[in-house]
Order: C-alpha cells, then structure tokens, then sequence
C-alpha cells in the first residue's frame, strides 16, 4: 500500500521555484490587444530592418551626416535613452533605499525600463559609429584620460546593478526566498545604484560632451545639473505612461494614488526645468557671447525653432505644467498619462536640440554654416531599435509579474 504526498503549496512551492521559472501571474495584455499590439511592432521591426541593412551595408553614407554635422539624430536618441534608463533607476533606488510605499508599485517596472533603455541607447551610438567591429575595442584597450572608457565601463557596472535589483524586486514580489533578506538586498544594491546612475552613467554621459570645447553649450556649467533634472523628469513621466498604458491593456484600472503621487513629482521637476531652462538659455543671451548667442539664434529663429518651441518649451514644459496644474484635470489618470506622454516627447526635443544646433553655427569665422535633418535611413533604423527595445519589454512584462499588484510591501511590518 503506498501513500500519496500532498503537492506543496504556498512558500513551500516558491522555494522550490527559481525566479526565471514561469510563475503563476495577472495577464500583462489582454488577448484582443496582443492581437495588434505584437503585429505592429513586428511591422516597424521588419520596415526598419530594411533601413537597418542599408546602414551596415552603405556605412554612414545613408546618413546625413557630415564632417561639420558628424553627430545628429543617433546621438540624440543614445543621450535621450541613456536619460530616460538613468531616471527610472534613480527612482526605483529612492523607492527601495528609502523604501517609499507610495511608489513601490512602480519599481519592478522602472528597473526593466531602465535595462531596457539603456540597451536601446547603447545600440543608437553603435551604429552611429563607422566601424561597428571597432567598438569592441572600447573595452579591451583601457586609458585613463579618456571619457569614452570611463563611460563604457561605468555603463557595464550600471547594468549589471540594475539587473541584480530587477531580480531580487522579482524574488520578493513572487516571495521566493526570504522576504526580509530581499528587502535588505534591494537596499543595498539601491545605495549602489543610485550615485552610480547620478555619477557613473550621467556625469559620463555629460563628459563626453564637455570635453569638445569649441562647442560652448557642451561645456558649461549648468550643462551636468541639466541632464540630471531632465532624466529624472523623462524618468517620472515614462513611467506615468508605461504604467497607465499597461494596466489599460491589462484591462484593469491603473492605480489612481499611484499616478497621484507620481504626478506631484512630475509637476516639481516640471517647475526646476523651467527655472534652470530660464538660465541655461538667459544666461548667454545676457552676457552676449558672440558663439553662445549664434547658437541659440539657430535654436530659437532658425530652421529648428520648431523643435524649441514646439517640442522643448511647447510639449516639454507649458502644456504639461497647464494640465497639472488644473485640479480637475490632475484629478484625471487619463489627463495626468497625456500630460507625461507630452514630457517623453518634449524631453526628446531637448536632447535633439543638445546634439544638432551647436554643430550648426561655425566655429571660425568665415566657415560655411552647416545643415542637418535625418534621412529616411536614419529615422528607419531609430524604428527598428526602438520597436525592438518596447518588445522587449513586452516580452519580459509577459513573463515576469512587472505589472502585477504589490504582494508584500518594502516596508518591513515591524517598521510601519
């Protein structure tokens, strides 16, 4: 006669369970959205792969590029998508190391956002180089004085953070392990996390735009605050959008304090934008800098003021501090995710206008104004590896509970 053991169940199942194991968790889509959502991102992949193709086989020829303009809308998206994967991780380190509970469901997401992000950059300023087998060497052949080096190796450490982070969140939401000793990881690893993000990921970012001197804007000393804000600013705003988006493909209602909370960030940094916007673009025009002014006379009046006005300082700024600062309409989770999406893009225009108009103006007298706007080679192969980054992300969402409801909260019973 033999007897049957009962299944385990509850903790005695999870320990037996490791965290890449297929868990038991809430849909991150409903099946009537995968049946379009998946297509279409599969149709960008495909036309952009066309682009994509050209680039590897034509090299920076495809490009509108040239030796004035060597660095345009590539660069622009890598310093945008370094940005937006530094703000998330700086957040999710101050949800975690400070254990904030009224944005702790947005942390698992904002650490894949910003392994994601950061991927996507990364993969912007590898085909923006000439040599694509080049840039292997980066790593193998180090020097000290080089910004370039620093800034690989502190986005290596970075990732390799912010991943651990990503895994220990996912441990503790499926409560595998111990709980409290997940808690103090994600502690731990957040105290690294965040001055490496501030530090090792932007201070670099920012270093190898300051070192090209004869690009005034690039150097000044607003220029490492301004990046700063601006990340946490996309930060906060991706992640209103990513998490109202999913939860309403989801088919479930997105949490209302959560957005709340996160709305109240937003409309902060909102305002320190502005102000140091005031002085990044007043100080120059006061002192009357012959190179600074032309540079900004381009940027305001020239042919990519629409990018100023309309993107940077219209999206950007105006539309989303109107819309916050409306009770009514901030009351609105809807309101609330349009007046983030207008950030993301806003943000976008920032960074464009970072990279483009600096190279326009000459830097000697008498040389030849320069021009740039992407090609269709261009905007294609930023499709592919932006489409490619968002499915990604879907694919982790669909296999991790990313989006699912909080199961135990960072904050230790006995410390609430």
């Amino acid at each position: 006669m033999t007897t049957t053991e009962a299944a385990p169940t509850g903790r005695e199942a999870s320990a037996d369970r490791h965290w890449w194991s297929p868990p038991e968790k809430l849909p991150f889509l409903t099946r009537r959205v995968r049946m379009w959502w998946y297509p279409l991102l599969l149709t960008l992949i495909g036309a952009g792969a066309v682009a994509m193709v050209m680039r590897l086989v034509g090299g920076l020829s495809v490009t509108e590029l040239t030796s004035q303009v060597p660095w345009g809308a590539w660069v622009a998206f890598y310093i945008y998508f370094v940005g937006l994967s530094a703000g998330p991780a700086i957040l999710s380190s101050l949800v975690f190391g400070f254990r904030i509970r009224q944005a702790e469901g947005i942390g698992r997401s904002a650490l894949l956002t910003a392994a994601v992000s950061l991927g996507v950059g990364l993969a912007f300023i590898g085909v923006d180089l000439g040599r694509l087998d080049r840039a292997l060497n980066v790593m193998l052949f180090f020097h000290w004085t080089s910004p370039l080096a620093w800034a690989v190796r502190s986005y290596v450490v970075y990732l390799a953070i912010v991943v651990a982070q990503l895994v220990f969140a996912i441990r503790l939401q499926r409560g595998l392990g111990n709980d409290n000793r997940n808690r103090r990881t994600l502690k731990i690893l957040s105290a690294i996390g965040l001055p490496l993000a501030i530090i090792g990921v932007l201070g670099a970012e920012g270093a190898l735009f300051a070192v090209v001197s004869a690009r005034s804007t690039w150097s000044g000393g607003l220029f490492p605050v301004i990046l700063l804000a601006s990340a946490v600013l996309a930060g906060c705003a991706v992640l209103i959008v990513i998490h109202y988006l999913a939860e309403r493909a989801s088919g479930r209602r997105p949490n209302e304090k959560l957005i709340g909370f996160m709305a109240r960030i937003l409309l902060a940094g909102l305002f320190v934008d502005a102000g140091l916007t005031m002085y990044e673009y007043g100080i120059p025009l006061l002192a009357a800098d012959h190179h600074e002014s032309s540079i900004l006379e381009v940027m305001m009046f020239g042919p990519y003021a629409w990018t100023f006005w309309g993107l940077q300082i219209g999206l950007g700024l105006v539309v989303p501090i109107v819309i916050l600062m409306i009770p009514k309409l901030r009351s609105s989770v809807g309101w609330t995710a349009l007046a983030a999406a207008c950030v993301v893009v806003g943000i976008m225009g920032v960074r464009f206008n970072i990279v483009v108009p600096p190279q326009i103006t000459p830097v000697l007298d008498g040389y030849a104004t320069g021009w740039y706007f992407p090609s269709l080679v261009e905007w294609g192969v930023a499709a592919f590896l932006i489409a490619g980054g968002v499915l990604v992300y879907c694919l982790v969402a669909s296999w991790q509970p990313i989006h699912d409801p909080v199961r135990v909260s960072i904050v230790p019973q006995e410390e609430s």
